[in-house]
């Protein structure tokens, strides 16, 4: 029997190529599919679900103030050609044991806001009889009144309701004085320089 014939190198080279070649290609597929599917196959992430709190309701603008300002800065006091003062009576007599009641009324004549203090240590009002000084708001000033600002407007008027409880006074509100009789009184008003017309009323 004769010797087999010997191959070329060459040949074994390449099926070793081959042999080797195989399970490379086979793990560079495998690598391949894996690392594609990570990058083209990520599934969406899934959308948030978690809900927040609605923003709280701002509360709405609120709606301007209609009070009168109060602001006094820069405004001037009242001058007494600037004032008109009225006194009236709520009825011509007053029967025995009746206080007399009256209306005071201090307007602003001019064009501009301003100042005037009404409080009782500025504001006089005197009863009279003849040439008899009755009683005066000033002899005995209640605590707390003696101070009262009104801020007057261009043609501004301030109203207010006063009595009269029927007693005589003097300076220094001593005790002890004789009340009035029946008879004509007259009351008159005094404010920053002007005066009201004296009212004349009766008591019985």
């Amino acid at each position: 029997m004769s010797e087999s014939r010997r191959l070329p190198a060459r040949v074994y080279w390449v099926r070793r190529a081959v042999v080797l070649g195989i399970p490379l290609l086979v793990v560079l597929l495998v690598v391949w599919l894996v690392a594609g599917r990570g990058n083209g196959d990520d599934p969406t992430p899934a959308a948030q679900t978690t809900s927040s709190s609605p923003p709280a309701e701002q509360p709405a603008d609120p709606a301007p103030s209609t009070t009168p300002s109060t602001d006094t800065a820069g405004v001037a006091d009242c001058a007494p050609t600037g004032l008109v003062l009225a006194m009236t009576a709520d009825a011509e007599t007053f029967a025995a044991g009746v206080s007399p009641t009256f209306s005071v009324s201090i307007t602003n004549t001019g064009t501009e806001p301003c100042l005037v203090d009404a409080g009782e240590a500025q504001r006089e009002i005197v009863v009279t009889s003849g040439t008899d000084r009755v009683w005066s708001n000033r002899d005995c000033i209640v605590p707390g009144t003696e101070s009262r600002t009104l801020l007057l407007p261009g043609g501004g008027n301030d109203t207010t309701p006063f009595a009269w409880n029927r007693v005589r006074s003097a300076e220094g509100c001593p005790a002890g004085l004789p009340a009035p009789g029946a008879g004509t009184y007259s009351a008159q008003l005094n404010l920053a320089g002007a005066s009201a017309p004296p009212v004349v009323f009766g008591l019985g």
